[in-house]
C-alpha cells in the first residue's frame, strides 16, 4: 500500500514538472512573436505605396524617440530654444533605465548634444533632459505629444512616456511614417539621423546608433533603428533616389537583421516600381460655370497648383472635373465650386478644388428690373 501511493505521488509530481515546463515554454513562445506591420511612403506627397497590417496599431518602443525630437525641433524652427542652448538635466534623468549617457542632476549640455544622444545613442535620459526643458514636466510634455500626433494626423498613435520604455507607447507603421516624413523638413537634423558613431563631452562619451544602415546606405536620409521586449525589432528609413525619395517602416520583427532586410526590400520596391509625376490637367480647357441670381452670368474656375504624386512606372494619370450645373450668387473669389479627381486607373488618388477665379454679387431687385427693361427694348 505504501508502495502504490509513493508511486502515485511520483506520477502526479512528474505531471506537474511537466505541466510547468509547457507552461513557461508556451509563455515565453508567446512572448517571442510579434505583430509584423509596414508601411512604403513617397515623402513628397505623402503617398502610401505599399506594406502589410500599415494601419494595424502595435508597440513601437524607442520609436517613441522621434517625436520627442519632433517637438525639440519644433522648438529650435520656431525660436525658443537654438541648437547652442545648453539645458540643465533635471534630476528625473537620472532616475531612467535603459540607455543612457549617464547625465547627472545639474549637468549642463548642449540642445544639439542632447538630439545626438537621442537620435543615435538612443539615450533615455537625454530624452528626459529635452521634454523637462520643453514642456517642465513629463507629464505635461507626454499631453503635448499626444496633441501633436493628432495635429499632424497620426490618429492611431498613443503616446505614455517620452522615451519608449512603456509598453503604452502605440501607433502604426503608417503614423510613424507619417511622423518621418515632416522630420525630414528639419534640415539641421540630417547629420545626427545619418551619423553611425560620434562622441559627446570631448570624446569621453562615444554614441553608436542601432541603425547600421546609416554606414551602409547610399541615399539614406534617416530616421532610427530600435528594439523592445514589447515591440521587437523596429526600423525607420529614409532614403532618396534620383527619381524620389521613400520612408520605410518595419515594426515587430523578430530577430534584428529582419528589419534592415525587409527595409532595404521596401525601398527596393518603391524606387524600382513608382516615380513622382504631375497630372497635367489645363485649366483653360474649363468651361465657366452659369451663376443663378448674379450680376454676372457665368464665373471662371481656376485651380490651386497641381500636386505631385507618386504612381507606377508607365501608368496614366486621368483628371475628371466634377461641378454642380451652377452656382448660387453670391459668389466669392477662390470659393470652392467643384473638384477635378485624379485618378491612376481606376483607383482615386487625391482630389484639387475648382475655385471662382472672380466674385460675383448677388443681383438685386433693380439690377433684375433693368435687366428686364434692356431685353424690352432690344
Amino acid at each position: 500500500m505504501k508502495f502504490r501511493c509513493y508511486c502515485i505521488f511520483i506520477a502526479v509530481a512528474i505531471l506537474l514538472f511537466l505541466y510547468r515546463s509547457v507552461s513557461v515554454s508556451a509563455e515565453e513562445t508567446q512572448a517571442s512573436v510579434h505583430h509584423y506591420a509596414s508601411a512604403l511612403m513617397e515623402a513628397e506627397s505623402g503617398t502610401l505605396l505599399g506594406g502589410t497590417d500599415s494601419d494595424v496599431q502595435v508597440p513601437i518602443g524607442s520609436l517613441t524617440k522621434l517625436m520627442t525630437v519632433y517637438l525639440a525641433a519644433e522648438a529650435v524652427a520656431e525660436g525658443s530654444l537654438t541648437l547652442q542652448t545648453q539645458l540643465t538635466a533635471p534630476p528625473s534623468a537620472q532616475e531612467v533605465h535603459g540607455a543612457v549617457i549617464w547625465l547627472t542632476s545639474g549637468e549642463k549640455m548642449s540642445v544639439e548634444d542632447l538630439l545626438k544622444a537621442v537620435i543615435i545613442g538612443n539615450a533615455n535620459d537625454a530624452a528626459v533632459a529635452l521634454a523637462t526643458q520643453l514642456a517642465g514636466s513629463l507629464s505635461i510634455f507626454v499631453g503635448e505629444m499626444n496633441a501633436a500626433a493628432f495635429s499632424l494626423e497620426m490618429r492611431s498613435t498613443r503616446f505614455a512616456d517620452c522615451t519608449g520604455e512603456s509598453a503604452e507607447n502605440l501607433s502604426t507603421a503608417r503614423d510613424i511614417a507619417k511622423l518621418c516624413r515632416i522630420l525630414l523638413k528639419y534640415e539641421f537634423l540630417r547629420p545626427a539621423f545619418t551619423t553611425w558613431c560620434t562622441f559627446l563631452r570631448d570624446g569621453k562619451t562615444e554614441l553608436v546608433s542601432e541603425n547600421t544602415l546609416t554606414r551602409t546606405y547610399e541615399g539614406i536620409l534617416g530616421c532610427k533603428a530600435g528594439h523592445g521586449d514589447a515591440c521587437g525589432y523596429t526600423l525607420a528609413i529614409a532614403a532618396k533616389s534620383e527619381k524620389m525619395c521613400c520612408i520605410a517602416v518595419v515594426l515587430g520583427c523578430d530577430e534584428e537583421q529582419e528589419r534592415f532586410t525587409y527595409g532595404k526590400n521596401l525601398l527596393a520596391n518603391g524606387f524600382s516600381n513608382f516615380c513622382v509625376t504631375t497630372p497635367d490637367f489645363q485649366t483653360e480647357f474649363l468651361r465657366p460655370l452659369p451663376v443663378a441670381h448674379g450680376n454676372a452670368a457665368s464665373v471662371c474656375l481656376c485651380t490651386d497648383a497641381l500636386l505631385s504624386i507618386a504612381a507606377p512606372i508607365g501608368a496614366e494619370l486621368s483628371g475628371i472635373v466634377v461641378l454642380p450645373k451652377y452656382a448660387e450668387a453670391p459668389v466669392r473669389k477662390g470659393q470652392p465650386l467643384g473638384t477635378v479627381a485624379v485618378y491612376c486607373g481606376d483607383s482615386l488618388v487625391y482630389e484639387v478644388p475648382l475655385l471662382a477665379a472672380d466674385s460675383v454679387s448677388r443681383r438685386s431687385f433693380w439690377d433684375s428690373f433693368a435687366v428686364l427693361l434692356e431685353n424690352l427694348f432690344k
